[in-house]
């Protein structure tokens, strides 16, 4: 009763101050929104991503040339824009164009004769993207002029034969004999059987603010321990027959249920609201939301036994909810970090918790691929309570 009852009295204190409800609910919902759609790219899902090269054609009565034509324009990696020569090189020196192809007249004759005439490119090869750009248009021109030989092998006297030969020879390059496939781990579906890019977006942002915000939310939790010291209330706590370890574990408590309140919270938001999956897995979604709380709240804990007034408990809480944000992969999922970053990120709960979450969302497993995230927040959980205790033994 005395652990319940202390609770209660710290519950009451958290939730009568307004700071509670900006940092547990409102600026999670926020900023959740605000970085989905600042990654999701919603607004480029129809753009075309391709390097824009603007292309010449003085050959263009000729069925090679527009070969390599059709050719380029299935490229994923460039695509043309034509114009004339002129208003192109002014769109290549203003950045506007990666390359410009210019195929000169008698081209497609050329090939098949001995001299064949070279294509002209203009390109800054010294750019990621003009170097890109005429590799790619090297690597099709070469195709087409390797297709022309084989063709002059095989059907020297031209006619029929030699164009049945070289169309073949084109359409080889588009079912090579060897090609190498990736299998990747199928995103979790939506309702409608597919996961956009803003719902993908939102499946790391919605748990990477839960986490971040979390951690902000304690400098309300340890504001309180703080005030307790500070008008005396724990020393005449002392006095009574509740024990240190009672008054620990009631602060405890209180702080564990105000997160998994908030955890609760902004993931049936997210759920209901931003269309995420944490209820096709509910038991690993509370196992994650679980071990989370009591991670955080531990460390929340922490914190209040280790400040020694108000302006510490909000300095040690902002200072570690960017800290462990940063590192733990709240902002930019880990995925596209280095792998010593990775390593380092690891050293904190965040990154665990982000791992548990994201296994959820993005990567649709269930709830064996929750339990070694949940470990590690639990060895976390039982590090910050053990620190908090030997700390507020030792007063």
């Amino acid at each position: 009763m005395s652990i319940l009852n202390l609770a209660q009295k710290d519950l009451m204190q958290m939730l009568r101050d307004r700071k509670s409800f900006l940092f547990l609910l409102i600026m999670p919902i926020a900023f959740t929104i605000m970085f989905g759609f600042a990654f999701s790219g919603a607004a480029s899902g129809n753009k075309d991503s391709r390097l824009p090269v603007g292309l010449v054609n003085l050959d263009s009565g000729s069925g090679l040339s527009q070969d390599l034509v059709s050719s380029l324009e299935g490229s994923t990696v460039v695509r043309l824009e034509t114009g004339n020569e002129a208003d192109l090189q002014k769109q290549l020196t203003e950045k506007k164009l990666s390359a410009v192809l210019l195929i000169p007249s008698g081209f497609a004759d050329s090939l098949a004769g001995s001299s064949p005439k070279t294509l002209t490119v203009w390109a800054d090869t010294a750019s990621t993207d003009g170097y890109s750009a005429k590799n790619e248009i090297d690597v099709y021109a070469s195709r087409l002029g390797n297709a022309v030989k084989t063709a002059k092998v095989l059907a020297p006297q031209g006619g029929t034969a030699f164009e049945t030969i070289l169309q073949d020879s084109m359409k080889s390059w588009q079912t090579p004999p060897v090609s190498i496939s990736e299998d990747v781990a199928a995103p979790a579906a939506s309702e409608t059987g597919t996961m956009s890019a803003q719902e993908s977006a939102f499946a790391h942002s919605s748990p990477g603010m839960i986490l971040q915000f979390a951690v902000a939310g304690l400098l309300t939790c340890a504001q309180v321990i703080v005030n307790e010291r500070k008008n005396r209330c724990l020393q005449r706590l002392l006095t009574t027959a509740t024990s240190r370890v009672q008054i620990l574990l009631g602060h405890f408590l209180a702080i564990f249920t105000i997160l998994f309140m908030q955890f609760l919270i902004l993931i049936l938001f997210g759920d209901l609201v931003l269309k995420l999956n944490y209820l096709s897995q509910p038991l690993a979604t509370l196992v994650i939301a679980v071990t989370g709380a009591l991670c955080i709240a531990a460390l929340g804990l922490l914190i209040g036994v280790l400040a020694k007034s108000e302006e510490q408990a909000i300095s040690f809480s902002l200072i570690l909810m960017f800290v462990l944000s940063g590192l733990g992969g709240a902002w930019v999922p880990l995925e596209v970090t280095g792998k010593t970053f990775q390593a380092i990120g690891h050293i904190t709960p965040v990154a665990w918790a982000m791992d548990g979450f994201e296994n959820i969302l993005s990567r649709g497993l269930g709830l064996q691929a929750a339990w070694l995230p949940a470990l590690a927040l639990m060895g976390y959980a039982v590090l910050f309570f053990t620190l908090a205790g030997w700390k507020f033994r030792t007063e």
